[in-house]
């Protein structure tokens, strides 16, 4: 059984079964693939449109109506969305681990600091902020949903996501970047259109029609960044902040040029300002409404951000919602469950299995497989536009040489790594414990043996810092060249200096720490006492200079030398994650979506020198394999 981590304070067995398999390579380009699969899902939405949806009442008498009703006139909105971190923010199990975590260390004095962001819906209509994901209503599962953001009436600062969602049935307007002109054209051809905008018993209309919303409302901040202000800049209660983003973008350049949020988070490259990709506004029961060439915001919101939940679970897929959460966790996608091959040698007595109740069925694990393989899919595109705005923010330069490169002589090399970014700080975003940049260099000999490495990690996927478990424990060293570029929490604790940890909440002050408002103003010193933030992270537009230096001992032989280099990304680390009480799937996952920015080889040559003398005791930032 594998354990998504979605309940608080529960524990269930979880699954290691190694690596994921192999799910193949596809030739077709991620962009062309979406649009196909963008196509396909508009089909597949108009032909069962006519058909009954067994959640339909549920959703028509709800007034916090579900992104799944949205769908049906807004395809590709809603499958870039499913697939993006707003619908991953209340499914994501890190997030629950983290939460639960930080609650219990706090002794529960954060409160619903974390699920009203999170988790906004289901904590304004009053959802205990410790209640299991799959014992909350359905709307509570979407996370950063459609009405989240289109159903916001009143410009809202910075006031750590409490903001408030206006209740209101699906045939209601909703608030967006215009006036929605072309609405106009379906509201007055409801025949044509086969939509009624009225839900009770005087409608003439069709049971089989659509429900929707009525003539939109301008609300010009949602095409504005202070509308991603009430989530994107935060401080937990002792003053010290968890999100910086926009902070940071309203001191920088791109601030000054007038580039918004969503010009590089919602336009056609992922991470730059270069316009918008075009799209009708709607597609009501097949027929284009409106300009087929009007503007069109991206909803995957780029972002270096990734998921690990259980793939039936993410992306956000109508058709997994056949099965409740507790069923999929149940599934054990890391096996062959489900794969048609597989099953018929089970079938046939060929291959012995065991399955829960839930799963006993071939049908079910074939549709299961089914659902899960849409999903790889978009995930793979998710991870495609991951690397694309990762890329397309940063810039290597080098390495630059000095001095003779001679064998027997210290070789002295450095990068120049800018941040190409106009907009934040690379990395941004939540800060302290997450996320993970850092610059990964090996020397290759001329016998293809690695020489000399420094940003290389233990046996858990950890860089070797002081919060490395091989490193304390002494099985590898201490990478003391390492440039990492993730911010860090400095906690005071009982004795001792300032600390780096994990979380900000200096735990062992007190027997019952709490969190609570600083004595003093945090204006006064920029940060509450005893807790502070050590940034590491470049600003807009700047660079910084990485040296390093190879002992001349490891330089023995003469002839062709290869350095290697990239950036490594990953969301967090797994000494954190271990703390917080992740599961061994939870790990496993976070490692496979690590990614790889700018790897580069150089070659040059190194002389003989008169000093070149081979030590085998001593590689500096190696680990013996």
């Amino acid at each position: 059984m594998l354990e998504g981590s979605l309940r608080r304070e529960s524990t269930k067995p979880c699954l290691d079964t190694g690596a994921t398999k192999d799910r193949g390579n596809s030739k077709m380009s991620h962009r062309n693939f979406f649009r196909l699969f963008i196509f396909g899902m508009i089909v597949w939405s108009s032909n069962s449109s006519s058909k009954e949806d067994p959640h339909a009442a549920v959703f028509a008498e709800s007034n916090y109506p579900s992104a799944i009703q949205c769908a049906s006139c807004h395809p590709k909105v809603f499958w870039e969305w499913a697939v993006s971190n707003h619908a991953y923010s209340s499914i994501s199990p890190m997030f629950h681990k983290f939460e639960q975590a930080l609650n219990s260390l706090a002794s529960g004095t954060i409160g619903s600091f974390c699920v009203r962001c999170h988790q906004q819906v289901a904590t304004q209509m009053g959802e205990p902020r410790e209640k299991a994901l799959w014992e909350r209503s359905d709307i509570s599962r979407e996370g950063v949903t459609c009405i989240t953001c289109h159903r916001i009436s009143n410009e809202f600062g910075k006031v750590n996501g409490e903001r408030h969602v206006m209740p209101a049935p699906i045939n209601a307007p909703v608030y967006g970047a215009g006036t929605g002109n072309a609405i106009e054209q379906v509201l007055t051809n409801a025949d044509k259109y086969e939509v009624s905008v009225l839900t009770d018993d005087k409608a003439p209309t069709n049971d089989q029609w659509s429900v929707i919303h009525t003539k939109p409302i301008e609300f010009t901040q949602i095409s504005k960044s202070e509308f991603c202000v009430s989530c994107h800049q935060v401080a937990v209660h002792p003053g010290i902040k968890l999100e910086v983003v926009w902070e940071q973008y309203r001191a920088s350049p791109a601030a000054d040029a007038g580039i918004t949020c969503q010009d590089c988070h919602m336009g056609k490259v992922p991470g730059e300002p270069a316009g918008y990709d075009t799209w009708p506004i709607a597609i009501v029961n097949g027929q284009t409404v409106g300009d087929p060439n009007a503007k069109h915001s991206n909803h995957l919101f780029y972002g270096p951000g990734y998921p690990i939940a259980h793939p039936g679970l993410f992306p956000f897929n109508p058709k997994a919602i056949k099965w409740s959460i507790d069923d999929w966790l149940k599934f054990d996608y890391r096996s062959p469950w489900g794969e048609p091959k597989w099953e018929e040698k089970v079938e046939k007595g060929l291959i012995g299995a065991e399955f829960p109740p839930e799963w006993s069925s071939r049908e079910d694990r074939e549709e299961a497989r089914y659902v899960i393989s849409l999903n790889y899919r978009l995930l793979e595109d998710k991870k495609k536009s991951r690397i694309e705005v990762m890329e397309n923010s940063m810039h290597i330069d080098g390495p630059f040489f000095t001095g003779k490169m001679e064998t027997g002589k210290s070789l002295k090399f450095s990068y120049n790594i800018k941040n190409k970014d106009s907009g934040h700080n690379l990395p941004s975003g939540s800060l302290g414990a997450q996320p993970e940049l850092w610059f990964n260099v090996a020397l290759v000999d001329p016998d293809g043996v690695t020489v000399w490495e420094t940003g290389y990690v233990d046996k858990y996927g950890d860089m070797a810092d002081i919060h490395s478990l091989e490193v304390a424990a002494g099985t590898i060293k201490y990478d003391k060249q390492l440039f990492n570029l993730q911010t860090k929490f400095l906690t005071t604790n009982v004795k001792g200096t300032d600390r780096e940890m994990y979380l900000p909440v200096n735990f062992d002050v007190d027997q019952l720490p709490h969190i609570r408002p600083a004595g003093v103003p945090t204006s006064v010193i920029n940060h509450p006492p005893l807790i502070r933030m050590e940034g590491r992270s470049l600003p807009p537009l700047t660079s910084r200079k990485v040296d390093y230096k190879v002992p001349g001992k490891l330089i023995t032989k003469p002839g062709k030398y290869t350095l290697q280099s990239r950036f490594r990304s990953r969301a967090e680390p797994i000494y954190f994650m271990k703390f917080v009480g992740a599961t061994v799937d939870m790990e496993q996952s976070i490692n496979e979506w690590m990614i790889d920015i700018h790897p580069y080889a150089a070659e040059f040559e190194i002389t003989n020198g008169r000093n070149g003398k081979k030590d085998e005791k001593s590689y500096p930032g190696y680990v013996s394999k």
